[in-house]
């Protein structure tokens, strides 16, 4: 920033950037699923990654209305970028709450993990190695559920169970292509 901006100035201006973006990729205001797949380049994916995907759109449209508007894709800009960890890991669980039930089981997480797996292409362990990790680590009750009180105070109580999380899990991928226009490959 220079002499005399202050950070309030500075954001203003990042957003009036990112709106510039939103606007030229989505001119109508209202980015639908298809519109969100077509800017992130997934085309002809299996069904769990196409499920992640429909998964991710949903946490992102906060009214349910079916399409994401600016003021819903700067919030998750936001969350990406600036997010504290509490929020991003609130938003985790959201994410892998599939059913809205207020936990996550095994299957939920074995399916969100598996999608994610097909997008990104790559796999240092399988969806159920992962998912074993987690229910072992911070299911404290063995009750095959993970609260979201569960999920927040075990995963910030476990650097390396953080780490894997966030890794397998970052969207600022997502964020790069938006940025820098249409995905040309996958």
């Amino acid at each position: 920033m220079g002499a005399g901006e202050s950070a309030d100035d500075f954001a203003a201006i990042e957003n009036s950037q990112w709106y510039q973006k939103f606007m030229k990729q989505c001119p109508s205001g209202q980015l639908t699923l298809h519109e969100f797949k077509k800017i992130l380049g997934l085309y002809d994916m299996n069904p769990q990654a196409n499920m992640y995907i429909e998964r991710v759109f949903q946490v992102f449209d906060m009214n349910q209305d079916g399409f994401i508007d600016f003021l819903e894709f700067i919030a998750a800009i936001n969350l990406v970028i600036r997010g504290k960890i509490e929020q991003k890991l609130k938003w985790y669980f959201k994410l892998y709450d599939a059913d809205g039930n207020g936990c996550i089981d095994k299957k939920e997480l074995v399916s969100i993990f598996t999608a994610i797996q097909a997008i990104n292409g790559h796999a240092d362990m399988s969806a159920e190695e992962f998912t074993n990790i987690i229910f072992q680590k911070i299911d404290v009750n063995n009750d095959g559920e993970l609260t979201l009180e569960e999920f927040i105070t075990g995963v910030e109580r476990d650097e390396d169970l953080m780490d894997l999380i966030t890794k397998n899990f970052d969207l600022s991928n997502v964020l790069k292509v938006i940025q820098n226009g249409r995905r040309h490959s996958i």
